[in-house]
């Protein structure tokens, strides 16, 4: 298969992963961590070894590989830097994206290299590490693409400043491969011999971590905090318990380069090594390379963004139609002017843009300045608002529909195209911008409340269809000082209520640090918190297969309004599902004989053509992909289509939605011990894709449990 040249530059995950200081000591002892470094073993204090991260993104090299369409039968670790932005925590969730960067042609037999690159955000927002992957393909060559040259790295005509000797065990690939590099080459004797080995091999990584902390202790004792940049090429293979040796030479303040050698026959096994160490650098915030469209940016609010995200390093664009309060007038340039003046004179990137969000042609063209301008469009901020207050039967329509145009209709028109250019590109920060008016009510401001809580609306939406490209989208509900305040707020408040109290929540929604979408912020006079849209356990009100009556209604109002135990949905499918599981009732005999029920998934996929209702089945056409975990478990697919079913085992290529559960819990619930909602309520079952089809399995299936 050759090489998928369209899969360059195209987003690869968000992938997370859970981890504990269990996974970080387990990697430890993995690359020959023990007593004598008790820091990296034991949870009290524990340190993390940086090369640590290489093996929390496992999964993120396996999919960049599949997307490359490399010939997976022989790829090799070719080259690997790591770039440390903060200290891994010993516990979290990480968030890696990436994506395939190039490929580099070394000629016909002579192989391919993938180059691959991704960056880890920790749940806290901190951004922990950027990884950059050579791949060599030795079967991938030849394809006609251009050859990369790299200068060796250059070493000092001397004796290393240290040497640190190691001896990895006979049983070292059995450990590190326990923290997620499970390939058959470094266990299975029969696979290393058929693949030219005399038997199994170290993990190139378990060697490069073995040099991480020959590295710390010989430049940072007891501070792998302080490690910024490790890069190296892997030269040669090693077998377990052959001795190793770790060569460092220091170039400069803060930099080293290093090599690994096979102690007994003097091989280079690790090659062209740097390192840099030194401080943590500032924890700050920067949007350098990133452009920031802020509509509504010549006064107030807006201003006080677009200067922030300048002074951070972002391109702006300083979007102002000039206009009334009211949004009345011909509009004026001055405004948006003066802001960008304001930046430049600081040494910041910014252009003016006049154009009317109440349009689509104005919205688009407030895009095109931003790409034609600075090349792209990574942030935007729909800011811009006009106020036409009255009391709701005083409303009239040109008030009404001036005030949505402006505000949901002008964040419609800018968001589109924004969202088409971070679609294309991988990535995209959109604060909306709704309020208090909207969120709680406020008199006299109908149209501006409807539009507001519009706006929520298609936030929901927006990080939904965003979230795998990764785009997030969040919403800010300001209390400042503005011209659209100034004769609103008592003046007392006005005076506390500047736009720079508000600018932090935004500006941190703004950055690659952030790591949610979909929520909702209060943010006012150094004040901040979270709001939310939180859904009661409610009540079944049909009993007996009557239906509920309103007097029904009305003796349970209470229950139906009780908040207690109320929880938040990611999505309306999350809703339907629990709304779905209030009806199932705990399964009857759960604790039946299991013997009367399946034995094994593989006797629940034998069984389903024999239990398929075709009369259930007209106009029906799915695909079920069920993948099954744990030691009875597999992969199998169900197509239900024109009244026929067909059960096989295997991965679909485009299933219509995937149930994804462990082996025990699987025969719990088709041997009726295990309520399907109840299982997908509780977190057993997951679905994905259309998860309201998945609820037509029970009317196609009619399974007889009473087999063995």
């Amino acid at each position: 298969m050759a090489l998928n040249m369209d899969a360059i530059g195209k987003p690869i995950g968000p992938m997370k992963k859970d981890y504990t200081w269990k996974d970080a000591v387990l990697y430890a002892l993995g690359v020959g961590a023990g007593f004598s470094e008790l820091d990296y073993c034991y949870e009290k204090d524990l340190k993390v070894i940086p090369s640590f991260s290489i093996a929390t993104i496992f999964d993120f090299l396996s999919q960049a590989a599949i997307a490359s369409g490399v010939n997976l039968a022989g790829i090799l670790h070719g080259e690997q830097e790591l770039i440390f932005h903060n200290p891994i925590p010993s516990e979290g969730t990480l968030t890696t994206t990436g994506k395939i960067v190039d490929y580099y042609d070394k000629g016909k037999d002579k192989g391919a290299l993938v180059v691959y690159d991704s960056e880890t955000v920790h749940s806290s927002g901190k951004k922990l590490f950027t990884s950059v992957v050579t791949l060599f393909g030795r079967l991938d060559g030849g394809f006609g693409g251009k050859d990369r040259k790299k200068e060796p790295v250059a070493f000092p005509d001397r004796e290393p400043d240290f040497t640190v000797e190691a001896a990895p065990s006979l049983n070292q690939p059995l450990i590190y491969r326990l923290s997620g590099d499970v390939f058959h080459l470094h266990v299975d004797p029969e696979f290393a011999r058929m693949a030219g080995f005399e038997k199994p091999i170290m993990h190139g990584l378990c060697t490069h971590g073995f040099a991480c902390r020959a590295l710390i202790a010989s430049l940072v004792p007891g501070r792998p905090e302080q490690v910024r940049r490790m890069a190296c090429r892997f030269s040669k293979t090693l077998y377990p318990g052959v001795p190793i040796r770790t060569l460092i030479w220091q170039t400069g303040d803060g930099q080293a380069v290093w090599r690994t050698v096979n102690a007994e026959s003097g091989e280079i096994v690790i090659d062209n090594g740097e390192f840099e160490y030194g401080d943590i650098p500032k924890d700050e915030i920067r949007f350098d390379g990133r452009t920031a469209i802020v509509t509504g940016a010549g006064a107030g609010l807006g201003r006080a963004y677009a200067l922030e995200l300048a002074r951070r390093g972002a391109n702006v664009v300083v979007n102002d139609l000039g206009g009334a309060r009211d949004g009345a007038g011909a509009g004026s340039a001055s405004p948006a002017d003066r802001v960008v003046a304001e930046i430049q004179e600081s040494g910041g990137q910014a252009v003016a843009n006049y154009d009317n969000v109440a349009t689509a042609e104005g919205g688009a063209n407030i895009v095109k300045t931003a790409q034609d301008t600075f090349g792209s469009v990574d942030i935007l901020i729909n800011n811009a608002g006009i106020l036409r207050d009255k009391s709701f039967v005083k409303m009239e329509p040109d008030n009404w529909q001036a005030v949505l145009d402006v505000h949901l209709k002008g964040a419609y028109n800018v968001t589109r195209p924004a969202f088409i250019a971070m679609k294309a590109n991988g990535y995209g920060r959109i604060v909306m911008t709704t309020s208090a008016a909207g969120l709680y009510g406020n008199f006299g401001q109908s149209n501006y409340a409807a539009a507001k809580m519009g706006l929520v609306g298609l936030m929901n939406t927006l990080k939904l269809e965003g979230a795998k490209y990764g785009i997030k989208v969040n919403t800010v509900a300001p209390i400042a000082a503005s011209r659209l305040t100034e004769d609103v707020m008592p003046p007392d408040l006005f005076a506390r209520s500047k736009p720079e109290y508000v600018a932090p929540l935004v500006i941190y929604l703004c950055s690659d640090r952030c790591p949610v979408s979909g929520n909702i912020y209060n943010a006012g006079m150094g004040f901040f918190n979270r709001a939310a849209v939180v859904t009661g356990p409610g009540r079944v009100l049909v009993k007996d297969g009557v239906d509920p009556m309103p007097e029904t209604v009305m003796e349970n109002i209470n229950a139906i309004s009780d908040l207690s135990g109320g929880k938040e949905y990611g999505d309306l499918n999350a809703q339907v599902g629990d709304a779905l599981a209030a009806f199932q009732a705990p399964a009857a005999n759960a604790t039946a004989d299991a013997a009367k029920g399946f034995a094994s998934a593989a006797a629940v996929f034998e069984a389903m053509p024999g239990a398929f209702v075709p009369e259930a089945a007209k106009g029906v056409d799915v695909v079920f992909q069920y993948n099954i975990s744990g030691d009875d478990g597999g992969d199998w697919h169900c197509i239900v289509k024109d009244g026929s079913c067909n059960v096989a085992a295997g991965v679909h290529d485009s299933p219509t939605c995937t149930l994804k559960i462990g082996g025990k819990d699987f025969l719990r619930m088709m041997n009726g011990q295990l309520p399907p909602m109840q299982a997908y309520t509780s977190g057993k079952l997951k679905i994905e894709g259309d998860i309201m089809k998945s609820q037509l399995i029970e009317k196609l299936f009619r399974l007889n449990r009473e087999r063995s």
